[in-house]
């Protein structure tokens, strides 16, 4: 049975209750007097920032009717530059004024941090932009494994670039990438894949997936986990070919690297709390910069909204005893994007991802952490273009040829050529 809708979807935002409702109390914006010289000045507030998702108040500004040397002396005061702030969801949430509350809760302060520093817009009002619908899916016969996507660009291209996050992610952590990259003129889907306990069974409902969409080949960036289903599913399709290319970040080729394959068939028992304590401890715990700190309390929030069978069965998809058949998708272009800083990958785990591409182009980031196409969303865009270059004015390009321009297309007619007369 294959059935799909379309539902309206902010899955940032719907979380946070409304200060203006009645009964939301949890995050109202308290008040507070600004003092006067020889004492207090009655009656006289001024608001904080309504949290994310908040409606300012119908209430008239009162900064106006302030005097000069209280206007001066709410401006914020030059002092020496922070240092790298550690990742917040480790150090506590009073570090980002938001208690010891919830993971959730620094969310409040994001508008406030980027405003201060000036230097992007906030991570959550970027993600709203993409995250206005999703496209739920269903292609097998039990009605529970629904797909969800972010299907953005031309409809006319037929062989786009389709993302697949890790274990802690869903559909919309690509959001830079959709944003960016459709920008351009490509064609990018992200996908959030449903509740798989192997990954044969996996790679069938991927394929389903594709017939529905009437996608013959696609191009896959895969990030960690998402990265080795690719290849995987690569190798299921080699016969008759569904990948046209492949993009690695961070990813893998045995899962054995890990060292919990003894326990992959007991994840299905454990409570959310602990497997979310076992994704957690791979993320980084040492001092990172402002984007990289965003990147993680991003994640850190993707990964609560997962529920237990959803963690559960990509932890046993990471663990599963398995591992990448090479032989069979040696044609395929490859391109391995990795980082030189901390991740949750070994130089060994890098080492033997090398020795199985040996033809492959490597993209290295200096940093990026785990989530460099959070926190490093240039340079990744940039990788990724390059990648899909050499399919550019090909019946596999995932660009709108109108966005091409006839030099650059007369060019890539020509390398094609002279790669097609060496073979």
């Amino acid at each position: 049975m294959v059935t799909a809708g379309v539902t309206q979807l902010h899955p940032f935002l719907a979380a946070w209750p409304h200060p203006s409702e009645p009964g939301s109390s949890r995050l109202a914006p308290a008040a507070r007097t600004i003092p006067e010289e020889g004492g207090r000045r009655s009656g006289l507030a001024r608001s904080r920032a309504p949290p994310l998702g908040g409606r300012p108040s119908s209430a008239p500004p009162r900064l106006a009717a302030l005097t000069d040397s209280e206007r001066s002396g709410l401006q914020p005061q030059p002092g020496p530059q922070q240092p790298p702030r550690p990742a917040p969801f480790l150090e506590g949430r009073a570090a980002l004024g938001g208690g010891t509350g919830t993971w959730g809760r620094p969310r409040q302060l994001f508008l406030h941090i980027q405003a201060s520093r000036n230097t992007c817009t906030p991570l959550y009002s970027l993600v709203e932009s993409v995250s206005n619908s999703t496209c739920t899916i269903i292609v097998d016969d039990d009605d529970s494994k629904i797909w969800s996507l972010y299907d953005a660009g031309p409809r006319n291209i037929r062989c786009p670039l389709i993302f697949l996050p890790p274990v802690s992610g869903t559909a919309d952590v690509f959001f830079r990438q959709i944003l960016a990259l459709t920008g351009w003129g490509y064609r990018v889907i992200a996908l959030q894949y449903p509740v798989y306990w192997d990954h044969l069974e996996f790679c069938d409902g991927f394929r389903k997936l594709l017939d529905h969409l009437q996608l013959d080949k696609v191009h896959l960036f895969g990030a960690s986990l998402g990265g080795f289903l690719a290849q995987k599913f690569a190798e299921y399709t080699h016969k008759s070919p569904r990948v046209h290319s492949l993009i690695l970040c961070n990813s893998f080729s045995d899962t054995s690297i890990f060292n919990q394959t003894w326990t992959a068939s007991s994840f299905w028992l454990m409570p959310s709390f602990m497997l979310k304590k076992i994704v957690l401890g791979n993320f980084s715990s040492g001092p990172v910069d402002p984007m990289m700190a965003d990147a993680i309390d991003f994640m850190v929030d993707r990964l609560e909204s997962l529920g237990q069978s959803e963690l559960a069965s990509r932890l046993t998809l990471n663990c599963q005893n398995s591992y990448v058949e090479p032989h069979k998708i040696r044609d395929i272009p490859v391109t391995i994007m990795d980082v030189f800083d901390q991740s949750a990958l070994s130089t060994e785990a890098k080492e033997e991802m090398y020795k199985l591409y040996p033809n492959a182009r490597r993209a290295h980031l200096k940093t990026g952490g785990n989530f460099p196409y959070l926190c490093r969303s240039a340079e990744v865009n940039l990788y990724v273009q390059i990648h899909l270059l050499q399919f550019h004015g090909t019946k596999y390009a995932a660009i709108d040829p109108s966005m091409v321009s006839a030099e650059e297309l007369e060019v890539q007619k020509g390398s094609l050529g002279i790669s097609q007369e060496e073979q």
